[in-house]
């Protein structure tokens, strides 16, 4: 077999195993109820914090508890390994990424969609006018 046919089909073999990754790694956006039919699968939830329950963080365990409700007004509250993001009480929309336990939701990560800086009620008046 020439080297140019392995190099192929090691190629092909490499490109297969991205795909297997990729495909096993892709999470599912779900609300918390189709999280706890499952509980210890990995999902992604998109929602809100809720701003009238307490937040706690505690710095000696690293560990952040919070109430967030999801897209369909499902309230559940939520254990984050890591420090408390910053500005979190600002934020829009949290997109948390983990597993259902029969007592919270565990965050393995937290992406937030922060307020805009560029909406209509911090338009500059006149901008765009010469």
């Amino acid at each position: 077999m020439k080297r140019s046919h392995i190099a192929i089909i090691v190629t092909i073999a490499v490109a297969i195993g991205a795909i297997m990754v990729t495909i096993n790694d892709a999470s599912t956006y779900v609300g918390f109820a189709k999280a706890d039919e499952t509980p210890g699968t990995k999902y992604t939830v998109i929602g809100y914090l809720d701003k009238e329950a307490p937040m706690n963080y505690d710095a000696r365990a690293n560990k952040f508890e919070f109430t967030a409700i999801d897209k369909e007004g499902k309230k559940r509250t939520v254990f984050y390994s890591q420090p408390k993001p910053q500005d979190f009480e600002r934020s829009e929309e949290i997109t948390m990424k983990g597993y259902s336990t029969d007592s919270a939701f565990v965050a393995e990560e937290i992406l937030m969609k922060c307020p805009s800086k560029y909406n209509e009620q911090n338009e500059v008046a006149g901008y765009g006018t010469y």
